[in-house]
């Protein structure tokens, strides 16, 4: 079974987004994510920021890119919903240890943060309904 046809076998709650929905919001939120995080992460290394506000841009990097292979390589839901609640807590703190520093990236990771909650209530509901 393809990962696709899995992923579309799951129970899902009626208000699931099509593929194409959630493709469409990852791609006007990734340019957003590469400038805000690379400003962040060009800056602690150059040592105008401390490189402590770095470590939840870091972590939410690694967690995002661990999302997709977690959810569809290794297909374990529970795993999934503990990764994407990484991702939802260190969105929060990106925010919170930016915010003194450089609001701007902060407040650019709003529409993150809001499709990130988005989709862990969904990935918590699959996970609850398939478990």
């Amino acid at each position: 079974m393809t990962r696709m046809e899995w992923y579309n076998a799951l129970a899902k709650p009626s208000w699931t987004p099509g593929g194409g929905t959630i493709g469409l919001i990852w791609t006007l939120l990734y340019p957003v994510i590469v400038v805000s995080f690379g400003w962040v992460f060009v800056r602690a290394v150059r040592g105008q920021i401390p490189r402590a506000v770095a470590v939840p841009f870091a972590i939410n990097l690694v967690a995002n890119l661990c999302f997709t292979p977690i959810q569809f390589g290794l297909r374990n839901l529970p795993l999934a919903a503990a990764d994407i609640l990484v991702v939802l807590g260190t969105i929060v703190w990106c925010m919170v240890a930016v915010w003194p520093h450089v609001r701007w990236v902060a407040v650019a990771q709003i529409p993150y943060l809001v499709w990130v909650g988005i989709a862990t209530v969904l990935q918590l509901s699959i996970t609850a309904a398939n478990g």
